[in-house]
């Protein structure tokens, strides 16, 4: 908790997220005092079919992370808003990836410039699930502080789709969380399905496909049968489950 008489304290309007953006030197010396905590939220600059931003990845992290910061405190970092894309990815304007040791040396770069500040543990949240940019997130080296990582697309929501049955890029459930938290963002005359068998998806995913599938605009799989109320189960869903295994269960 901060102190009640802290200059950071006094800044922060209840039920808003703690930046360290908006912050001077001094207030992050005056958080240090009280909490050696940051979540820091990687992205993409990845397209996300005609309907999505391809900040999608991205705005889903930061949002996650400033919600938890509202509610708990912990100071967030700026948006890292380039990660590791899928290659086949590069078909499409605006896309822009990280080789993944690229990605990796910037996040040991980073946090050991504020471990050298004081903090003591680091949350990376991200929403993106191709197993390179996973590596990079999950491998960073600090020289003493703990480390955890929260991926977003790893928690099991099954339960609230109709039509996705496996991994999905810009699919059912993304789309759905989007048309939720950013109506305005979301291009619902755009959205195509696309589905991939298993196989086929697997290739997708792990790069092994040189240019996009025939027809294939982006999407993967069944953006169509997403609505904002699977969005809002899911993203409350996934808070919840996030916001329990880092701030309310004991710690490891």
């Amino acid at each position: 908790m901060l102190h009640p008489g802290g200059r950071v304290a006094n800044s922060r309007k209840a039920g808003e997220p703690l930046l360290l953006e908006d912050m001077s030197w001094p207030e992050v010396a005056d958080y240090l005092e009280h909490d050696r905590r940051l979540i820091i939220p990687i992205g993409t600059c990845e397209q996300h079919g005609r309907h999505l931003p391809l900040g999608t990845d991205s705005l889903l992290a930061e949002r996650l992370a400033n919600d938890l910061s509202a509610e708990f405190g912990v100071l967030v970092a700026p948006t890292l808003a380039y990660g590791v894309n899928v290659d086949t990815e590069q078909g499409y304007a605006g896309t822009a990836s990280l080789r993944r040791k690229t990605l990796h040396r910037a996040l040991n770069d980073l946090l050991a410039a504020w471990e050298g500040h004081g903090f003591e543990e680091f949350i990376l949240i991200t929403a993106h699930f191709h197993d390179p940019h996973l590596d990079a997130v999950t491998t960073v080296v600090t020289e003493h502080a703990r480390v955890r990582v929260v991926d977003l697309q790893s928690v099991r929501i099954g339960q609230f789709l109709e039509k996705q049955q496996q991994p999905e890029h810009a699919g059912e459930a993304e789309t759905s969380v989007m048309m939720h938290l950013f109506p305005n963002l979301v291009r619902r005359e755009e959205i195509h399905d696309y589905p991939l068998d298993a196989k086929e998806l697997r290739r997708y995913l792990r790069g092994r496909m040189p240019k996009p599938p025939p027809g294939c605009e982006g999407a993967i799989g069944h953006p169509s049968a997403a609505t904002a109320k699977k969005g809002e189960e899911i993203y409350e869903y996934v808070l919840d489950k996030v916001r329990t295994r880092l701030f309310l269960e004991p710690a490891d």
